[in-house]
């Protein structure tokens, strides 16, 4: 504005006010000026020093305020977890294990057993909640200042703590990340992580993770707990006073239990009710029904006690440390997914138990296992590993080593196979000796000249140490390792009778490799495992590897079917589906075994005694049960054939034989008893087992000495029968196991008994019909 416009304007804006009015108006300019040039005037002089002024000191305190303030902030949020952490949905110090459905077969920790969705929670339970514990929940973002002072007031009216200061948020904050103790520096934590966690999270979302996580008494955490502890209900069952009574648990579990205060926990029931009907949740005629209902109980123990599959499970946590870190098992908040199927699990226990009930008791046999593996990606889908994990953990899948008996053979034949024999290469079964050690036939009795399939098939022990000696110990151990054997096993002649303890996990997956022509997959129990965020920090990827070469694979599998078709292994048939499988029994039949497999499963079954006591039964007791379990398991499973056998011409090995070379070796000509017997038994491809006191009494007498020129044949063979085989030594050695309480002090290295018949003795077939 040009300065005589602005002259004008004031001219003309003074003759428009009244004298008395204009007088005033300069001097009331006149005082703010005077005031305004002694403030001036008084902060500028220089009589006092800068630090004896008001404004230095006032400046400095607002300064300092922001700077500490600033700097206690910071330190918090130092401590605080990341922003990525603020999703988790599980409390620390908690492992949940699932099966491959995702059912839950056990929790440890503070952990519900049912996370819910919010939109499986009624809409009454969440606003129950909400008017009990937070009734701004939906207006606040984090903190509630309104709320504080409101239940600052109410509880210094009734002289008691009738409401919390605590939002939902906050609550949730100390439930995920914070511990329970009561300090300044815990509630400043409490409050920043509220107000980060409505930064990152929705509101539906942080009222899902407070229902699926408080504590409501009795060892229930989460409304889905509390509805079956107090009530053996779901939460889509309860009534409206029962839903207010598990919300009014919250502030106090054990102050409001219904089980130890039940008048107290009316009256807050009732509080509750009120509080709703005044937010508009419900009416005052269901406030009144609600309020005269009442209290019933139908109490149940937390379903989170509750271990499924226990033997399983526990293998589950011991293999934990091989995929995640110390500290990350330390922090807890696991999920582990497993591969286990639930149904395929009850069939087999309830196998084993059926077998224990029945053939365990006149057989003498107190413990059975059973183990079963998709072999073409090593997935563990069922595990039994005794008879009661409550009275004995003891895993006999995993952790017993017994010696494998006739099973072993398997991988003996395989590698003969591989060096390039053919399966009707013929051997002699007739006495023999090498370097002092003499294999036995079950019975000693011998067979004569016999193709190598035929001796598989009858389980014939002198002829597997043959092979073993033409293939030499060096390939057969590599192969049975490569297949998945762990165990140590000894470059000695009993190693294809099956000397060398194994467990019988390892021996499943072993056999599951003849299954997939050769491709062998590690054995595992797990499939993914998530932190509490609900991420993958694990997940499987194991790779198949060609351990064995698919010809040779496909010959050994075409030799097997006929161990289950016209051998030792004919209870374990499954009607016009295919199956492979080779049965065993060590020395005085302490261990009876059977694993067989069809393409797309590989099962193994051990029956014995925990104190290696001999039994009275026979590797056949073992396929039968396998055939329990998977006469049910293979139901809605296609049936698929195995490929047909290879051409036999012009075949050459995919594996270097390495012959032993014996220092001495003694053979013996049959005399005329055994050689008609040998003639009767190779007319004959039936078999049936002997009477078990009868092999009692030769596993007693089987020191026998290998010098004598003439075996006496203490059994009368029956008729359509055959037996497996057993060996004998005439050195012995002692073997230890890892099994409890197990002694060896009669077993031998060397002196092992092969399987018993496939035909059913006289006492399976009185067994009852179960």
């Amino acid at each position: 504005m040009q300065p005589g416009n602005h002259y004008d304007n004031e001219e003309s804006t003074n003759k428009t006010l009244p004298p008395t009015k204009l007088v005033k108006a300069r001097q009331l300019l006149s005082q703010v000026s005077g005031v305004s040039s002694g403030i001036i005037t008084r902060l500028t002089r220089s009589d006092k020093p800068f630090y004896r002024r008001i404004w230095f000191w006032t400046g400095l305190s607002v300064g300092g305020g922001i700077i500490a303030c600033t700097y206690v902030i910071g330190s918090i949020d130092r401590t605080l977890p990341d922003k990525s952490e603020l999703k988790a949905v599980v409390r620390e110090q908690t492992l949940t294990i699932k099966a491959v459905d995702g059912t839950i077969l056990q929790q440890q920790g503070e952990v519900t057993r049912e996370q819910l969705k919010l939109e499986q929670i009624p809409n009454n339970l969440q606003k129950a909640f909400i008017a009990s514990e937070d009734r701004r929940f939906k207006q606040h973002h984090g903190i509630d200042p309104q709320g504080i002072i409101r239940a600052g007031w109410n509880n210094l009216r009734s002289q008691n703590v009738v409401e919390g200061g605590s939002t939902i948020t906050q609550q949730v904050a100390r439930i995920l990340f914070l511990k329970q103790e009561r300090t300044i520096w815990r509630k400043l934590k409490e409050v920043r992580l509220a107000q980060k966690m409505e930064q990152e999270l929705t509101k539906d979302q942080i009222l899902e993770r407070y229902l699926n996580l408080v504590y409501l008494g009795s060892g229930a955490y989460g409304v889905a707990d509390a509805a079956w502890v107090y009530f053996s209900k779901t939460v889509d069952q309860l009534t409206l006073p029962e839903m207010a009574t598990i919300a009014g648990l919250a502030p106090a579990p054990s102050s409001y239990s219904p089980e130890q205060n039940p008048e107290a926990a009316k009256q807050r029931r009732n509080l509750v009710l009120q509080r709703m009907q005044e937010d508009g949740v419900i009416t005052a005629a269901q406030r009144q029904e609600a309020t005269q209902a009442p209290l019933t109980l139908i109490s149940s123990l937390p379903k989170r006690l509750q271990v499924e599959s226990p033997y399983f499970t526990s293998y589950i946590q011991k293999e934990l440390p091989k995929y995640v870190s110390p500290e990350v098992l330390d922090s807890g908040g696991l999920v582990v997914e497993t591969t286990l199927v639930p149904n395929w699990q009850k069939l087999a226990e309830a196998a084993v138990a059926k077998t224990l009930r029945n053939q365990g008791r006149w057989e003498n046999f107190k413990q059975a296992s059973l183990v079963a593996i998709d072999p073409r990606n090593g997935e563990i889908q069922a595990m039994v590993g005794g008879k009661d994990f409550g009275k004995n953990q003891f895993n006999r899948v995993t952790q017993a080593q017994r010696q494998p008996g006739s099973t072993f053979k398997g991988f003996v034949y395989a590698t003969a196979i591989a060096t390039g024999k053919s399966p009707y290469d013929s051997y002699v079964d007739a006495p023999f000796v090498v370097d002092d050690y003499e294999p036995k036939n079950y019975g000693k009795t011998f067979r004569g000249s016999m193709s190598m399939r035929d001796a598989l098939t009858r389980s014939i022990n002198v002829i597997a140490v043959k092979v073993l000696i033409d293939v030499g110990f060096e390939p057969t151990i590599k192969l049975a390792h490569n297949m998945g054997i762990k165990s140590d096993l000894q470059p000695t002649y009993s190693l294809a009778l099956g000397s060398n303890e194994v467990n019988l996990l390892e021996l499943t997956s072993a056999y599951g490799s003849f299954a997939t022509q050769g491709l062998h997959t590690e054995p595992h129990g797990i499939r993914r495992i998530l932190n509490r965020q609900g991420e993958v920090i694990w997940s499987k990827n194991f790779q198949a590897k060609r351990v064995l070469d698919p010809v040779s694979a496909e010959i050994t599998t075409w030799m097997l079917r006929n161990v289950v078709e016209n051998g030792t292994g004919a209870a374990a048939q499954l009607g016009n589906r295919p199956v492979a499988g080779k049965t065993g029994t060590s020395d005085e039949a302490r261990d009876l075994w059977f694993i067989g497999y069809i393409p797309q499963l590989v099962t193994g079954v051990w029956l014995g005694n925990d104190d290696n006591r001999p039994t009275w039964g026979s590797s056949g007791s073992a396929a039968y049960t396998w055939n329990e379990f998977m006469e049910k398991a293979v139901e809605g499973i296609p049936v698929e054939k195995f490929p047909k056998r290879p051409k036999l011409e012009g075949r050459k090995g995919s594996i270097k034989a390495k012959p032993v070379k014996p220092k001495k070796i003694l053979n013996r000509s049959l005399s005329s008893d055994e050689d008609s017997e040998a003639n009767s038994h190779n007319s004959d491809d039936n078999g049936s087992s002997r009477s078990r006191r009868s092999r009692r009494r030769y596993q007693q007498n089987n020191d026998t000495s290998s010098e004598s020129p003439r075996r006496r044949r203490r059994y009368r063979r029956r008729t359509s029968s055959s037996s497996e085989s057993t060996s004998g030594s005439s050195r012995t050695r002692r073997v230890e196991s890892k099994s409890p309480s197990r002694s060896r002090s009669s077993s031998s290295a060397q002196n092992k008994s092969s399987d018993s018949s496939s035909q059913p003795s006289w006492r399976e077939r009185l067994r009852p019909g179960q």
